[in-house]
C-alpha cells in the first residue's frame, strides 16, 4: 500500500474534508509521501468487505524542531469513515501503527489533534499517550492538542523445557 495509492488518497481526501467541517480549512502540515515508506515511515489502509474504510500512518521524526526528539515517529491522517465507526476500527489500526514504528526503531509516537476532533482526544488518551510539548505548524494554534505515547517492544515469551509450545 502506500500514501499515494488510490484508495489512501480517496481516504485522505475524505479526511481533509472532515477537517474542512471541524476547523474550516485543510491540514497544511507539509507532508511527501516518500515520507511514509518503509523503513522510515508507514501508510495503512484498513477494508471492511472489499472497501477501504480506515487510513493512518507514520512518518519517522527527528529532533528537528520543538517538542520533535530523536527516534519519534508521527502519526498522521488516521481517519475511519463515518458508516464504519464504532467497530474498534481506529484503535486495531492505531496499535498496529504502533506496533510497526517499534520494528523500526521508533522510541515514541507523536501526533497532533484538536480540541474539534474530541473522539480522536478520547480515543488517543484511552491508549495511553499524554500531551507533549507542541510542535508543527500548528503548535501555536489555541485548538491544537499534541500528545505523545513512549513506545516499548513487546517482550517475547519465555517458554520452559518442560511445557508444550504455546503453553506459558
Amino acid at each position: 500500500m502506500g500514501y499515494a495509492h488510490p484508495d489512501a488518497v480517496r481516504l485522505i481526501a475524505e479526511v481533509q474534508q472532515e477537517y474542512v467541517i471541524r476547523y474550516g480549512g485543510m491540514d497544511v502540515t507539509p507532508v511527501d509521501p516518500r515520507q511514509f515508506e518503509p523503513p522510515r515511515g508507514l501508510f495503512a489502509v484498513g477494508y471492511l468487505g472489499g472497501e477501504p474504510v480506515a487510513c493512518g500512518g507514520w512518518r519517522a521524526r527527528e529532533a528537528d524542531g520543538p517538542g520533535l526528539a530523536a527516534g519519534d515517529a508521527e502519526l498522521k491522517r488516521m481517519y475511519v469513515t463515518p458508516a464504519a465507526r464504532g467497530r474498534g476500527l481506529s484503535r486495531t489500526l492505531l496499535r498496529h501503527l504502533e506496533a510497526t514504528a517499534v520494528e523500526a526503531g521508533r522510541s515514541r509516537m507523536v501526533l497532533e489533534t484538536g480540541t474539534e476532533q474530541p473522539e480522536a482526544v478520547a480515543l488517543y488518551t484511552s491508549e495511553g499517550y499524554a500531551a507533549v510539548v507542541k510542535f508543527g505548524v500548528y503548535r501555536d494554534t489555541p485548538e491544537s492538542i499534541c500528545l505523545g505515547k513512549a513506545l516499548t517492544p513487546a517482550v517475547p515469551v519465555q517458554r520452559s523445557a518442560d511445557r508444550a509450545p504455546g503453553v506459558v
